[in-house]
């Protein structure tokens, strides 16, 4: 990202997922595999999952949003834990990007809080901001709250983080014009150029991991695409309002 961001003109979106807190990688984060929840088995089953990739530092997280502020035209769509979600607003602001709106990405299938002392926490925060200038998107009076399971229309996850394909063909047609840019500097798999090319908008993506690469080219190849039902119709689909 410190490489290639300052390199780039300017894009028409900026749509990401930055790795998560420091307190995301801590034993709070628990999951729990095979046994059934709800079973008696399952706090026995119960382990820490280690996430393969460092926390976002302050430093980096105002690297990015100035970067964000300097390289969009329109819309700065960043996921992140609730806890952050006024860090990335202010960093953004501060970088001269105006906020709009704090939408959430709701997990019917989210983990359970397994300690049982707290609710569990099924929702993940999406800052929007905007460039300065008057905004719109193609949702009219849609509320900004998506509900996407995380297993939604794939197998076994090819990053650990891995948003829902459904999610971000939804935003994507939601926040974005056919033909625009949409830049993600922290593509992971690639889910979002994968959007973005079945909706017909261009893509940046940034990867510091070289095998999430060959995720993403792969899952970008032509090859992969399944193009057997009509773009029109599942965007259709997807942006109606009801």
């Amino acid at each position: 990202m410190r490489d290639v961001l300052p390199a780039l003109g300017s894009v028409d979106h900026v749509m990401t997922d930055p790795p998560y807190e420091s307190d995301a990688h801590s034993k709070a984060r628990r999951v729990q595999r095979g046994a059934e929840r709800g079973t008696a088995k399952m706090r026995s089953e119960m382990r820490v999952e280690v996430l393969p990739f460092a926390s976002i530092t302050e430093d980096e997280r105002l690297f990015a949003a100035s970067e964000f502020a300097r390289l969009c035209r329109r819309w700065a769509l960043v996921f992140c834990q609730a806890e952050a979600a006024h860090k990335w607003e202010d960093a953004m602001v501060l970088a001269g990007l105006i906020r709009r709106r704090w939408c959430v990405w709701t997990k019917p299938d989210g983990q359970p809080q397994f300690s049982g002392d707290r609710p569990g926490v099924g929702y993940e925060t999406i800052v929007a901001c905007h460039a300065a200038a008057k905004s719109r998107w193609n949702g009219g009076g849609k509320l900004g709250v998506f509900r996407h399971a995380k297993s939604e229309g794939c197998g076994p996850a090819p990053h650990p983080t891995t948003k829902p394909e459904a999610l971000m063909r939804e935003l994507v047609t939601l926040f974005t014009d056919e033909g625009e840019t949409i830049l993600d500097p922290f593509m992971g798999s690639g889910t979002t150029l994968v959007a973005a090319k079945r909706y017909g908008r261009k893509g940046i993506g940034i990867e510091v991991n070289e095998a999430y690469c060959e995720v993403a080219a792969t899952r970008l190849s032509q090859g992969a695409f399944d193009f057997s039902q009509p773009l029109n119709e599942m965007a259709l689909e997807t942006v109606t309002v009801e």
